[in-house]
């Protein structure tokens, strides 16, 4: 079970480690001493059909709360990243081949968890002359054969020097392409190295203009030593590329080798940035200290459709 607690907590400038260290009143992850059943079912379905999930693999402090509920973010192309973000808890090394069993397990857990909304994301493959796309796109033609009511959100790499990859993934048909711009780009070549703002801009663009009735989504995360100034421009960047909703949650660090938390933003600057961007024109807009790119995203992704139909007066559904 989650629970966020507001209160008036300011964030000091800290003197040492131990004093960032110390979470702010209002990120709070309770642990139940014993797990749900459906909790249980649902890590029990993962191991069954060999799926990794990022859940697990990022340690994401919503997987209480999201397993519960029987929703799981299955991450595709094994377990080992052949990126190094200071930021992500992945492994990262040379990676193992695809298994090609994979496609047709995702399909069926997904039938059996009764999903209406799935999301799909990958550890990076720089090693694959494609990046993983041809099994991302495996990957939704078994989720419309198994469960073809559920809608399907790719969460993808950035695809860089992977020519035709994003092409591929969006011929399959996904109902959301979601790639996470993550930082400002003061900060990329610290944190995102191999990666490249404008290259994963283009991604977003380019996503739209192969398929313009595709939802785009991004996210950011907030701690990492940026200013509100470049966080608006993040906003302006995302809107110029036609992205239709934005994420934006803490970064929290995973262990002591990673990044470390700059400082943490208060409830009342989130739901701030909350109103900043949808002034900017986003269709859609999740800003807490805990959101993260897939959390209640079944829920949102209905929320786009109805705002989608509201603009152009069409009943809610239509696309």
């Amino acid at each position: 079970m989650l629970t966020l607690a507001m209160s008036n907590w300011e964030p000091m400038a800290p003197t040492n480690d131990t004093a960032i260290a110390r979470k702010p009143p209002w990120i709070r992850v309770r642990l139940r001493s014993r797990p749900e059943p459906a909790f249980e079912e649902t890590r029990a379905l993962m191991r069954r059909q060999r799926l990794n999930t990022v859940c697990e693999e990022a340690a994401c402090p919503n997987i209480g709360e999201c397993w519960a509920r029987k929703h799981a973010t299955v991450m595709i192309l094994g377990d080992i990243c052949t990126r190094a973000c200071a930021f992500c808890n992945v492994k990262t090394g040379m990676p193992g081949r695809l298994d090609p069993e994979e496609p047709r397990h995702l399909g069926q857990a997904v039938a059996e968890l009764g999903l209406r909304h799935v999301v799909v994301t990958s550890v990076d493959r720089d090693d694959l002359p494609d990046g993983g796309a041809r099994q991302f796109a495996r990957c939704i033609a078994q989720v419309r054969e198994h469960a073809p009511d559920t809608s399907v959100e790719v969460l993808t790499p950035d695809f860089r020097r992977k020519e035709a990859a994003l092409e591929t993934v969006v011929a399959a048909g996904p109902d959301v392409f979601n790639h996470n711009i993550e930082t400002v780009p003061r900060l990329y070549a610290r944190m995102r190295p191999g990666a490249a703002y404008h290259h994963s801009l283009g991604l977003l663009r380019r996503a739209k203009q192969v398929d313009p009735r595709l939802f785009t989504k991004s996210g950011i995360m907030v701690g990492l030593g940026e200013t509100r100034e470049e966080v608006d421009a993040v906003m302006d960047d995302l809107r110029a590329a036609d992205v239709d909703f934005m994420t934006i949650g803490q970064y929290l660090r995973p262990s002591p080798k990673h990044a470390r938390v700059e400082r943490y933003w208060t409830p009342e600057e989130f739901a701030d940035l909350s109103r900043a961007a949808q002034a900017k024109g986003f269709l859609l807009v999740s800003s807490s200290p805990m959101t993260r790119s897939s959390y209640h995203a079944d829920d949102d992704f209905q929320r786009l459709q109805q705002r989608r139909a509201a603009e152009a007066g069409a009943m809610p559904g239509e696309r």
